[in-house]
């Protein structure tokens, strides 16, 4: 049974208009989410900025583009999705390591299995290829609305 984004959501994991400065500001910013609701080790936040240093995880899609960090499967507890969409477009280094993108909205992911890692950027990747989607979210007028967006995307992945 395929698992959905849905299931790793909560809406306590979604921020609206986080304003960081860098990439390492949003970990700093998003982490400590994660580890208050139980879903992740200290080590997370360090866990993200290495592997970010090495697999960066900026794509460049066009008139919106997304980062989606995430780490090693030890720094996690139990699976979950933290969402941010940003105040102001933040610099990450791109997945295609053709220099940085100016990224608009955040998914942090925190999985404790590697499969499920797979399974969880496929189904992002549908996601994140509807422009329209991703607008809204940078539209929503707070947290629960980005989560509403998020949370209603039905992929057809199979």
């Amino acid at each position: 049974m395929t698992r959905s984004i849905k299931e790793f959501l909560r809406r306590d994991l979604v921020v609206n208009n986080l304003e960081a400065k860098s990439a390492e500001d949003v970990f700093k910013k998003m982490s400590p989410i994660l580890l208050e609701a139980g879903f992740v080790e200290d080590s997370f936040f360090n866990g993200l900025v290495n592997r970010e240093s090495k697999f960066p995880t900026g794509l460049l899609l066009g008139k919106y583009n997304v980062a989606i960090p995430h780490t090693d499967v030890i720094h996690v507890k139990k699976p979950a999705i933290a969402i941010a969409t940003l105040k102001n477009p933040v610099k990450f280094n791109s997945m295609d390591g053709n220099g940085s993108v100016d990224v608009n909205i955040v998914f942090t992911m925190a999985l404790n299995e590697p499969h499920s890692q797979i399974v969880m950027l496929q189904q992002l990747m549908f996601l994140i290829q509807n422009e329209s989607i991703l607008e809204n979210m940078l539209q929503a007028k707070d947290s629960d609305e980005v989560y509403d967006i998020v949370s209603s995307f039905n992929c057809n992945c199979e």
